[in-house]
Parts: C-alpha cells; sequence; structure tokens
C-alpha cells in the first residue's frame, strides 16, 4: 500500500516556474515507478510525465517536453515535477501516482488527491 500526497501548487504568471513534489508513504516507494497526470476542468485526465523505479528513464507528454523535468528521491520517498515556462494551458489539477511505468493511467494503482496550478496570462 502507498499513500501519496501532492504539494507544491499555486497561482504563478505565464513564464514562471513552480516546483510540484509528492510524498509518499510505504516502504515499498522505490519498487513503483511514478507518473504525473493532470485534469484540467471539463477535460479528460491527461499525462504529463513518468519516471521509473530507478529514476533511470523518464517520459513526457508532448506537450511539456523541454519544459517540465521530473525527478525522484528514492531515500525521501518523493517524487518531484519542475515546471518552467509555464503555459495558461497548463492549468489544471495535477496528480501524482505509483504503479507501471507509462503514459496509461489505468497502469497506475495508487493515486494522490490532486494539487491545483493555475497559470494566469
Amino acid at each position: 500500500q502507498v499513500q501519496l500526497a501532492e504539494s507544491g501548487g499555486g497561482l504563478v504568471q505565464a513564464g514562471g516556474s513552480l516546483r510540484l513534489s509528492c510524498a509518499a508513504s510505504g516502504r515499498t516507494f522505490s519498487s513503483y515507478a511514478m507518473g504525473w497526470f493532470r485534469q484540467a476542468p471539463g477535460k479528460e485526465r491527461e499525462f504529463v510525465a513518468a519516471i521509473s523505479w530507478n529514476g533511470i528513464c523518464t517520459y513526457y507528454a508532448d506537450s511539456v517536453k523541454g519544459r517540465f523535468t521530473v525527478s525522484r528521491d528514492n531515500a525521501k520517498n518523493k517524487v518531484y515535477l519542475q515546471m518552467n515556462s509555464l503555459k495558461p494551458e497548463d492549468t489544471a489539477v495535477y496528480y501524482c501516482a505509483a504503479g507501471r511505468f507509462g503514459r496509461n493511467w489505468y497502469g497506475y494503482d495508487y493515486w494522490g488527491r490532486g494539487t491545483q496550478v493555475t497559470v494566469s496570462s
């Protein structure tokens, strides 16, 4: 069992940066790939980024490639999403998830409650 809690969301102007954190409880955190997803009002949940259990492999949605960076610290049971050059279309609730490496939400078994990111123009 893994419990996840996101933090670091907020309001930022376009072009700004935010760093999201996801804290995990449970001794098995390091055995899971971690993903970040987002959901904007009226839209479907969207894959953002994923990182393998050991941090070696990363995978990004085309819409965030070159702007967002996913990383993890297994010693601290944390995963991060550094978001730079933010755009208004990045506005959404951001969720972290633990499970199988990839872009498909159904591959992830555990989810946090989300943190709101709002980018003003």
